[in-house]
Order: structure tokens, then C-alpha cells, then sequence
């Protein structure tokens, strides 16, 4: 479903990213994680398209995502609140990404309402521009807009932070139920261990922008990912 081969991202004489090979089965949960730096974000920006890597590539169902945009009728991501437009509305966002996916309005409006009760009724009918609301609410925004579309592969930087622990608890269920109803192939990275562990059946850790762990995730997954980062 995904591969890596070979990508790095230098800057300089600093190495930010650098994975020889790395393939990612369909409908596998796929969690990513590292203390700051580890080269996280580079990582998913690199396999977007985001930013140029200084070499090699990332493949979404055999399309190279540096040289065509098709992967993109079947990827949706959210890492950060760029991918936000700070202008408008939640619906009018939602609207366009769905035009994006060749939907209607009442389309879209039909998709996204199924997402009030993670909305906690804070978002939809409030006539606020997206950069007027709070982290948590435009992480929520994002993540639903994410899956305008169906996407068959879901990116998700850090997709627990900022949201409350009602949230938090309501986007575990809802990744788990794409994964088990959709077979969703999802990459999520995150700094929450206890979160990655619940959801993710596979952990990579990265350090340096280097694999230095890949773990099929079990019963002694947190404790072990726990003694790792303490040292």
C-alpha cells in the first residue's frame, strides 16, 4: 500500500530524515514516534509532497507521490493547521474540500454531520472563521475534513493533542472503527505512548531521523516504549 525507499531530507550537513526502506500493508495501523526533533513531521511532509526530499521517494498504491497527484483521489491528512484556510467558515472548508472529492454541498453536509457529537456541538452553525476557533476545535475541523472523500490512506500528525480527554477518547473509537469497517491504512504519529499503543498495531520509532525500533504492537508494547524513552 505505502513504501519508502531510500528518503532523506538534509539540511545542510544536518540530517533531519533518513530511511532506507520502509512498506506499510493495507488496512494497517501504523504509528509513528519520537521525541522532538526525531524527524517526525519531515517524515510525513517528505511522503506528501509537502516538502522536496533531498532523495528518494514515498508510493501510494504505485503512484509516486512526488511525481503525479493521483495518490491524492485516496489520501487524507492533517498535520497542522496550515492545511487550515484561516478565512472561512467550518462549512464553507468543508465545502471546498469536498469539491476537491467532487461532492455536493448536501453531500458534504450529510458526511459531516455524522460528527456532532465530536464536534460537542462547538463548530457547525456557529458562523466563526476557522483561525477564530480554539487548537482543539480546528484539530476536529481537520481531522473530519481529512476524511471528506473516504480516503483509503489517513495521515494524522499528532492528532491527540489539544483535544480534551472527551475528544481524545471519541477519535480512538473513531480511528479503530475505520480500521476494522474500512481497513483504513493509517499512519498516526503522536508523543502520547498510552494513545499510539491503544490504536496503533505497529510502532515505529524514529530517532534522528533514522528507524531504530519496529514493533508489533502487544500486551508489553507501552511498558517497553516507556523503559526506551526513559533512558
Amino acid at each position: 500500500m505505502i513504501s519508502i525507499n531510500n528518503l532523506t531530507k538534509l539540511y545542510g550537513d544536518f540530517s533531519a530524515l533518513d530511511i532506507e526502506s520502509l512498506n506499510i500493508e493495507k488496512g494497517e495501523s501504523f504509528g509513528l514516534v519520537g521525541n522532538n526533533g526525531a524527524g517526525k513531521t519531515t517524515m510525513f511532509r517528505s511522503m506528501l509532497d509537502l516538502i522536496q526530499p533531498t532523495s528518494g521517494t514515498a508510493t501510494f498504491k504505485d503512484v509516486v507521490t512526488s511525481n503525479s497527484e493521483a495518490w491524492k483521489n485516496f489520501t487524507g491528512s492533517y498535520l497542522d493547521e496550515r492545511f487550515l484556510i484561516d478565512f472561512l467558515t467550518a462549512e464553507e472548508y468543508f465545502h471546498f474540500i469536498g469539491k476537491l472529492h467532487s461532492l455536493s454541498a448536501q453531500q458534504v453536509d450529510e458526511f459531516v454531520g455524522q460528527f456532532e457529537g465530536f464536534f460537542h456541538n462547538e463548530i457547525l452553525g456557529k458562523s466563526k472563521y476557522l483561525r477564530d476557533f480554539s487548537k482543539g476545535n480546528q484539530k476536529k475541523i481537520g481531522i473530519v475534513a481529512a476524511l471528506i472523500g473516504e480516503p483509503e490512506i489517513l495521515i494524522l500528525d499528532e492528532p491527540f493533542a489539544n483535544l480534551d480527554p472527551s475528544t481524545q477518547i471519541k477519535l480512538k473509537a473513531l480511528l479503530k472503527k475505520l480500521k476494522e469497517e474500512r481497513e483504513v491504512t493509517m499512519l498516526i504519529s503522536s508523543h502520547d505512548l498510552n494513545h499510539v499503543a491503544d490504536v496503533c498495531e505497529r510502532i515505529v520509532v524514529l530517532e534522528h531521523g533514522k528507524i531504530v525500533h519496529d514493533i508489533k504492537t502487544n500486551e508489553n508494547t507501552l511498558k517497553e516504549l516507556e523503559t526506551y524513552f526513559a533512558g
